[in-house]
């Protein structure tokens, strides 16, 4: 494809975008300390290079008051605003355009100084906020035109003002939030005096050829939300008070339905947007599980925004539009929406990264630096054994490099355990990291041998050898393993084995809850059952967009059982486990913790539970209780003084984490 909508320029208030895709506002924790601005300014112009039409930073306070956390990111002073221009300076070297994202959080602020519009405490920080007065309100609507002032004195294109997500102007919006009986609540017409008065204020001082973008709430997802026609009175105020684009935001942090993790549908919200479109006259930027050229083509072709918003998309590839512009969109390194290295570590007050990219975010520490080859040297040899995702990422990253690459994988396909995890529903996007990898592999000439186990004496004559052989599922000690109800998760996720009616599922972790996922879920399922299981509808009839939850009808009655007394999901990742943990709820799948395995036999799956023996009558049992490395190639190696690497599973067996077996592969493939 040409994408001839997606490439096309658009001017925005005196600003030419080279093209319509946007860089979403994502917080990665460079923001906050001035150290960081240049690994921040370097992030941003490896985008800017890759094409990327717009770029927004992640949130600046507008006062301290604001603050995502203590002494985060904040545009105030003038010194503040000369320092950015480090950032701004290096994303216009590379001939893009960026804006900054002002943000107050509001009661969403981890630290004893929030405010809000009233004193209602988040379920998601343990500070209350304090109310704003009647003159802190009108201050602080101030303070963010202030901000947006000093953005442009940064020498950033635009600003983008949070509106969105349930941060402060959000709380403004709400009667969920705003109880305010003063000049600035009580009515919705005063609830949204607020963010009226944040863009009346801004245009005021940065004059009428700045662009704002304003990030507005479509479906705040909870209880006490907007009404649609509230959502609609606001933007007809928006663009009467100067806003030059209206950007799309779905559901607060808060919200019990999903709106980016990986279970959500691709392309799951364009509805909302398009709806929106057809309210208002400025330009329109959809947003929200958009990662790939072909969907975010079909939105702006389908006539449903002006603009599309990717975040963590261009996270994943900094060069995702420049590839899909040169024809080699089959070489994008495609976000799979998992959440585990970017949102997962900023909420871990980490800095964010990303799983399938792990340069992401660390542009000036983890370098793939090409080999200096003089005339009389050759390319120095690297075999890698093992083609799941450590061994991808060590033989791709190795092969960018220069180095002669051999690729020994024994199966008949690349991919190990990461070809099993795409088969579990919702999962479906991680296809895509084998398909960049496969790619990539025939790009970079690696030379790939499937069918083939590489021996000791085979790697010989190999200058550096890494070993990425990765694990096996763990066989418990119980009576009765052979029997025939028995199933490996492997098995059954391959489709080697097809569970019967009743199953039991032992060991909960990671692996567990993806495969009582899959066992449950009913393939048939589409778009309109996923919003329907979540809640999801019409917000012109239903505030916030958020209705009863309509019953899943799982196809299998699935008892999940493991040893350890803790809460089953407990160790999933943060911005996503809850989900996780909510399906398999919704599904009725049977959980029991602090379990003894006794045996398996005709009768079924024998346990002990509080001192109990239990009985459960089922046509499998399937087992998910841990790895183990396969290492002995490593061992062997080791002992034939070879120079070896070990990676990934074979390293490290505890749960399955592709997050630490990419980067350990790619951080192993630098220093070679």
């Amino acid at each position: 494809m040409n994408y001839p909508h997606l490439l096309s320029p658009i001017e925005l208030g005196g600003l030419t975008l080279r093209n319509r895709v946007v860089m979403g506002s994502m917080h990665t924790g460079l923001e906050d300390r001035v150290r960081d601005l240049p690994a921040l300014a370097a992030y941003f112009a490896e985008r800017a290079r890759g094409g990327v039409g717009l770029i927004v930073t992640g949130g600046y306070a507008p006062n301290k008051r604001g603050w995502l956390k203590p002494f985060a990111s904040e545009m105030t002073t003038r010194l503040h605003a000369m320092r950015h221009r480090e950032v701004t300076g290096a994303v216009h070297d590379e001939g893009g355009a960026i804006a900054l994202q002002v943000l107050h959080a509001g009661r969403y602020g981890y630290h004893p100084l929030s405010v809000s519009a009233s004193r209602q405490r988040s379920p998601i920080t343990p500070f209350r906020p304090s109310a704003l007065s009647t003159r802190a309100v009108d201050r602080t609507a101030t303070d963010f035109a202030r901000s947006v002032a000093l953005a442009r004195k940064a020498g950033y294109d635009a600003v983008e003002i949070m509106g969105s997500e349930g941060y402060l102007v959000n709380q403004f919006l709400a009667a969920r939030t705003n109880d305010r009986t003063d000049a600035w609540g009580g009515t919705a017409e005063k609830r949204m005096r607020f963010p009226l008065e944040v863009v009346r204020r801004s245009r005021e001082l940065v004059g009428d050829d700045f662009p704002i973008v304003y990030r507005i709430s479509l479906l705040d997802l909870v209880e006490g939300g907007q009404t649609w026609e509230e959502v609609v009175d606001l933007a007809h105020g928006l663009e009467e008070a100067g806003v030059t684009v209206l950007n799309t935001g779905i559901g607060w942090h808060e919200a019990r339905v999903p709106t980016i993790i990986t279970q959500v549908p691709q392309g799951a919200w364009r509805w909302a947007t398009a709806r929106l479109k057809a309210e208002v006259s400025v330009p329109v930027c959809a947003s929200n599980r958009i990662n790939s050229p072909e969907t975010a083509e079909s939105i702006l072709a389908a006539g449903e925004a002006d603009l599309v918003s990717m975040a963590r998309p261009l996270l994943a590839d900094p060069d995702f539009v420049a590839k899909a512009a040169a024809g080699r969109a089959d070489e994008i390194n495609t976000c799979i929406a998992c959440n585990q290295a970017c949102l997962d570590h900023v909420f871990q007050n980490r800095k964010a990264s990303c799983l399938v990219n792990p340069r992401a975010c660390r542009e000036t520490t983890l370098v793939l630096a090409p080999l200096e080859l003089g005339p009389t040297r050759r390319a120095r040899s690297v075999a890698v054994v093992g083609a799941g995702p450590a061994g991808l990422a060590a033989a791709v990253s190795a092969a960018e490099r220069g180095f002669a690459v051999t690729l020994f994988e024994k199966a008949p396909e690349l991919g190990g355990q990461f070809r099993l995890a795409m088969q579990v529903p919702g999962k479906e996007d991680f296809r895509e990291t084998l398909r960049y990898y496969t790619r990539r592999l025939e790009v970079l000439g690696v030379d790939v041998r499937l069918d083939t186990e590489a021996t000791a004496p085979d790697l010989a004559a190999y200058d550096e050898v890494v070993v990425a052989t990765g694990v096996v599922g763990r066989t418990p000690q119980l009576d009765g393993i052979d029997h025939a109800k028995v199933a490996s998760y492997a098995e059954v996720l391959s489709g080697a084995v097809v569970p019967g009616r009743r199953v039991a599922v032992i060991g909960a972790g990671g692996i567990g809850v993806d495969v009582s996922h899959f066992l449950t879920h009913d393939p048939a399922d589409g778009l309109d059952d996923w919003m329907a299981h979540w809640g999801v509808g019409d917000p012109g009839v239903h505030p916030g967009g958020l209705t009863e939850r309509k019953p899943r009808t799982p196809v299998r009655d699935v008892t999940l059982l493991q040893r350890k007394t803790t809460p089953i999901g407990i160790g999933l990742g943060k911005t996503s486990g809850w989900a996780h943990r909510a399906v398999l709820k919704q599904s009725g799948v049977v959980q029991v913790s602090g379990v003894t395995y006794d045996r398996v036999d005709d009768a079924g799956l024998h346990y002990t539970v509080d001192g109990e023996s239990q009985v459960l009558d089922v046509d499998h049992v399937v087992l998910c209780a841990g790895q183990e490395s396969v290492r002995h190639l490593y061992d062997d190696l080791v002992a034939a003084g070879s120079n070896v690497h070990l990676v990934g599973g074979a390293d490290v067996a505890a749960e399955l984490d592709a997050k630490r077996a990419i980067e350990q592969g790619t951080r192993v493939a630098a220093g070679l």
